[in-house]
């Protein structure tokens, strides 16, 4: 009786989680659609009008060249998104980063797989400024079922990337992960046909909620705890997968462009596989999950711990993390720091995290790993996880309670912050943090464009030369 009290309490708990998220999604996706609607109506409407004001216009003088901005000389500050996210150009008018790419003259926001894995994203995103076509790499790709060659970028968003002109990137969540392998990619010269690339391409790593050594949630979710890569045969998952391989199945073009998981080059499209491909993908047989080479396996703390194994701090590059948080201890007792400030969506998993228990039969996923060190958490990650990269060695690191204290800058350590904050509280909707959504990323652009420098300091648009 207890066992069935029990396994009904488990089928509530994925039916609720199941419909929450579903019903998100829903609701992300018709927003986005509707505001896509009505700037076409807009846009409709007003056209005349604004076309009829600006033939009206006096020619204004143009500017002299000594006058003009020159955003050009300013090293991008590339925004990378987490699981689920998605780019410029995704999602009709959606920002992932609620618009913080509006803060600064100079931001890319690269569209990328929002399942697919680390690996998979680093290459994609090399290709995404460089330009050409996304080479996965003929191992890899053989290894894990999938063609070799993917997105072509006929012009790179910044061709001239080299040494001299590096880069910031600002990873959210899994996005952190992303970069960090793009920059050990760089110094192991891993791009054919990139022979000088080096780890000195990037500037600087900022990360937000990032996804350092993997997340508790992976197994709540229905990831097994005993190999950090298989699945349980019922799970959130498992209908998270069933719901993706129909959707790339289907290959609705409109669709895809509108939003797409990132598994082209995994050919599951009825047109290349017919219906016994799609019998193949559901059984398990062929496919991202059946492979592995999808974002959830890199999300384990085994997962993490394999990729941070090979994973450097590199010394003339600066590190920055502000660590998420939604949770109190109360008599030595870990729960929810807050029920109106946590996101719906979060809420069940920020309690269930924070009460998570390793099966006491199944290894540790690391030596010396305590439950009560990954309580604290945002919903998606476990603070501990976020700080800085820590397992399976740590790397260096120093905590701030406020940007001040990182003055002077030094690089190759991770300076980091705990912010009260859930997993989704500076993205896609900027209401919900308020003026902190404000302060944290013009905090962010400000030490990109102000502090943070190998030679000199970089110049801004309008700034007077001496």
């Amino acid at each position: 009786m207890m066992r069935l009290g029990i396994l009904a309490l488990q089928l509530t708990e994925l039916c609720v989680s199941s419909v929450v998220h579903l019903l998100y999604g829903l609701y992300i996706f018709s927003s986005a659609v509707a505001g896509d609607l009505s700037q076409a109506l807009y846009d409709c409407i007003f056209f005349g009008l604004k076309h009829n004001v600006k033939s009206q216009e006096i020619p204004r003088a143009t500017s002299s060249p000594s006058s003009s901005t020159n955003v050009d000389g300013l090293p991008p500050i590339v925004l990378v998104h987490g699981i689920f996210g998605f780019g410029k150009g995704k999602l009709g008018g959606l920002s992932y980063f609620a618009g913080a790419e509006k803060k600064d003259e100079r931001v890319l926001v690269p569209d990328l797989g929002s399942l697919t894995s680390v690996y998979d994203r680093a290459r994609e995103l090399f290709y995404f400024l460089k330009g050409g076509q996304v080479d996965y790499g003929e191992e890899h790709s053989k290894a894990c079922g999938h063609s070799q060659f993917g997105r072509i970028y006929e012009q790179g968003h910044y061709p001239e990337w080299d040494e001299h002109h590096p880069i910031h990137f600002v990873g959210h969540s899994a996005g952190a992960q992303v970069v960090r392998l793009l920059q050990q990619m760089l110094a192991d010269k891993a791009f054919k046909g990139y022979e000088n690339t080096s780890e000195n391409w990037v500037l600087s790593i900022t990360s937000l909620s990032g996804a350092f050594n993997g997340t508790t949630r992976t197994y709540l979710d229905g990831m097994q705890p005993e190999d950090g890569r298989s699945m349980k045969p019922m799970c959130l998952l498992q209908f998270c997968c069933l719901g993706v391989i129909i959707y790339d199945w289907f290959d609705i073009p409109w669709l895809k462009r509108y939003y797409n998981f990132g598994f082209d080059h995994f050919n599951m499209s009825w047109k290349r596989t017919g219906i016994w491909g799609l019998v193949d993908c559901l059984m398990g047989n062929a496919g991202p999950f059946a492979s592995g080479d999808w974002i959830l396996p890199d999300l384990t703390i085994q997962g993490s711990i394999q990729l941070n194994s090979h994973l450097h701090t590199f010394p003339d590059t600066y590190y920055f993390s502000y660590a998420t948080k939604r949770t109190r201890k109360i008599m030595g007792v870990t729960v929810p720091s807050s029920i109106l400030g946590i996101h719906p969506l979060l809420f069940i998993r920020v309690l269930q995290m924070s009460r998570w228990r390793h099966p006491p039969d199944v290894s540790p996923p690391h030596k010396g790993y305590r439950d009560v060190d990954w309580q604290d958490n945002d919903g998606a990650l476990n603070t501990i996880s976020m700080t800085h990269p820590r397992f399976p060695a740590e790397h260096p690191s120093r905590f701030v309670l406020s940007d001040s204290e990182c003055q002077p800058l030094q690089s190759g350590i991770w300076y980091y912050k705990i912010v009260e904050a859930d997993h989704m509280f500076f993205i896609i909707n900027r209401e919900r943090a308020g003026v902190q959504f404000d302060l944290m990323y013009d905090s962010i652009f400000e030490r990109c464009r102000k502090h943070v420098f190998r030679n000199n300091p970089p110049t801004f648009p309008n700034q007077a030369h001496p």
